[in-house]
């Protein structure tokens, strides 16, 4: 290479070379390398705002944002009745169940078998095509990958000189089909072809946050993308509230029990993740006693986190939150709260573990109850693998393949400039803010620092916070029946977000300053009812919470977005009501999605074009310059055969 060659940067290739005992082994190495970074990009898939809402989310992680169902018509449909191109879209999405159904019925004779097997490989032979047959290998269930690589790699008909070649193929093929019937392993392969399939149709997950509340079953979403092959997570405002409760924080702990019963939703506490709610139960029933119990409940948790809330603010004034101090502003008398300045008549509710001297004093009963719900989620074994998990594959932020991916909003002040906030003695704004939050997020849960417990409270409702960015009313909605108190100001990120200018401005703040870069974010539920588009500053920005959550599908006119970006574009499947499970196995029900392409690129993207495909390159060229130093006789290979000094065979 013209490029010398320094003494440290010798010392890295020695330590490099010994990877590598032949220089055949390097020139395979470099060549596979450059083989790979000349394959498509593989197809991401964003989502956001689940809440919960298992059975949706389920189901479209199984019809992969309705790819499946495209890709059936597009590569099957002149070979296919609509029935069967529906009967196979189910099998892909829940073979066991539709297995079952047909053994049932005596339906799954081993000609049917044998038809399902070759149209899942087909499937699988053309969505394979933009991967490594490494990656594809990998992809496959362990027991099974020898035959699938071998049923994949099957071409039939390739030229029809070679009639002897097909037809000793074709042979080998019903022979391994043949043996599926023999040892009764038909179903198995099914199972392991549909796996390889959803596998193959999405290459990476992105779920923007708020994975949990609302919603009934976020425990068995978390379930789904443990399993999932390759997910990274952008935390929401919901599943911080959940990750502190996780880590210890008392006034977390006490907001998801709050949530869960306001939105009827216990079992996910108790059924869940085994955290018993008998003795707030029993707490409430003693000291409200003309209640109803479930209110009773959600009144005396209520109370318990106002009193929580107002001991960290005041241990916290860095955070800004002072307007939450309420409790010691209520006139019991008069039943009254002063806010700003004015006087609300408040709900006649009874406060009798509220002393006005010392409101924010927590009774002996209260201490007890706490301490015994911050134990039962500090030892949740299930609570902690899900929220483990959040962390390892988590963070505030990512910046991915161009892209910008956060849940909430950046920080502004009124006239658009970055809002500054002093937080651990330093004045923070835009990237630096949003590695301060992840950082002591991330400190909350390995060290159970107050400071740190006290900051994700902060982070779930913090006007300035990255994943809230609004002035959350809880203290209102609660105790205030005038809706006119209930008014939210958001930060001012949500109305300088729809110029273009703006969202350049983030993104070259978080160095990103490709052309074709856009913010991908969650948390406003787009109404597409009132003609409100995902689509905001130019492109720059897209919105992807489309209304997972049943509460807001009559707000958003739709049940979700799945944002698509494939090697030529970018697309968004909006998504209809999902009716259920149980309709969706026995009936082959499926979500109705409409495409919408906003974005194509100039020219296809390849891997070479990714994050990936630049660790790769940057990989490459090191090995380039180690084949030059094997060949300058500056690193000795271990083995020396073949080609070495030259391109000439000897």
């Amino acid at each position: 290479m013209s490029q010398a060659i320094t003494p440290e940067r010798l010392k890295y290739l020695k330590l490099l070379g010994e990877q590598y005992p032949s220089v055949e082994a390097l020139c395979t190495e470099i060549t596979r390398i450059n083989a790979q970074l000349n394959l498509p990009k593989g197809t991401e898939h964003f989502m956001s705002d689940i809440h919960g809402e298992y059975e949706a989310f389920c189901h479209i992680m199984n019809n992969c944002s309705g790819v499946i169902r495209e890709k059936v018509q597009l590569w099957l449909g002149d070979q296919l009745t609509a029935a069967e191109a529906d009967e196979l879209c189910t099998l892909i999405y829940y073979p066991e169940s539709i297995l079952r159904l047909h053994h049932h019925k005596e339906t799954a004779t081993p000609e049917w078998i044998r038809q399902q097997v070759r149209h899942l490989v087909r499937l699988a032979q053309m969505l394979s095509s933009k991967y490594t047959r490494e990656k594809v290998r990998r992809s496959m269930p362990e027991d099974w990958s020898f035959l699938l690589d071998e049923l994949m790699h099957y071409q039939e008909d390739v030229d029809l000189s070679l009639s002897e070649q097909n037809d000793n193929q074709r042979r080998y093929r019903d022979a391994i089909l043949d043996g599926l019937i023999t040892t009764s392993s038909g179903d198995s392969m099914i199972i392991a072809l549909a796996r390889l399939i959803k596998n193959l149709a999405v290459d990476r997950l992105h779920v923007v946050g708020d994975i949990y509340d609302r919603g009934p079953r976020a425990d068995s979403i978390m379930d789904i993308l443990m399993d999932h092959h390759s997910v990274d997570i952008e935390w929401g405002n919901h599943d911080i509230l959940w990750m502190g409760a996780a880590a210890g924080s008392e006034a977390c702990i006490t907001g998801v029990v709050r949530n869960c019963l306001s939105y009827s939703n216990t079992e996910i506490l108790e059924r869940g993740y085994g955290i018993p709610l008998r003795e707030l139960s029993l707490f409430a029933e003693k000291n409200y006693p003309g209640m109803p119990v479930a209110e009773a409940m959600r009144h005396a948790v209520t109370v318990l986190m106002f009193k929580l809330e107002g001991q960290l603010v005041k241990r916290n004034p860095d955070f800004g939150l002072e307007d939450r101090l309420l409790l010691h502003r209520i006139d019991h008398q008069r039943r009254t709260v002063e806010i700003d300045g004015q006087e609300w008549p408040i709900r006649d509710l009874p406060f009798p573990t509220v002393d006005p001297a010392d409101p924010y004093r927590l009774t002996e009963e209260e201490q007890t109850l706490l301490s015994d719900l911050r134990h039962a989620f500090r030892h949740s074994y299930r609570l902690r693998e899900h929220i483990s998990f959040l962390y390892r594959r988590g963070w505030l932020y990512r910046a991915f393949n161009g892209n910008l991916l956060f849940h909430g909003c950046v920080p502004l002040n009124p006239d658009g400039s970055f809002l500054a906030k002093q937080l651990g003695g330093r004045m923070l704004r835009g990237k630096a803010f949003f590695d301060y939050a992840d950082q002591t997020a991330r400190r909350a849960f390995f060290t159970g620092d107050q400071q740190a417990l006290d900051f994700m409270w902060y982070l779930w409702c913090g006007a300035d916070s990255p994943v809230c960015g609004r002035q959350i009313k809880t203290f209102a909605r609660a105790f205030i029946p005038d809706k006119a108190a209930w008014a939210e100001p958001a930060n001012a990120y949500y109305a300088h977000c729809n110029k273009e200018e703006t969202c350049i401005g983030i993104l070259e703040e978080f160095g990103l300053r490709d052309e074709s870069s856009k913010i991908i974010n969650g948390h406003t539920p787009v109404r597409v009812t009132h003609g409100e588009s995902p689509l905001k500053a130019g492109g720059k920005l897209v919105v992807i919470d489309g209304g997972f959550c049943r509460a807001y599908q009559k707000t958003t006119g739709i049940a979700g977005y799945t944002l698509i970006a494939n090697s030529h574009g970018m697309r968004l499947m909006s998504h209809q009501p999902f009716t259920s499970l149980k309709a969706a196995k026995e009936t082959g029900a499926d979500i109705h999605s409409q495409s919408f392409e906003f974005a194509s690129y100039p020219s296809r993207r390849y891997v070479r074009d990714t994050d990936y495909g630049h660790v790769l390159q940057e990989r490459m060229d090191d090995l380039l310059t180690l084949l030059s130093a094997f060949r300058q006789g500056l690193v000795s290979p271990q083995k020396t055969k073949g080609i070495f000094t030259s391109g000439a065979v000897r």
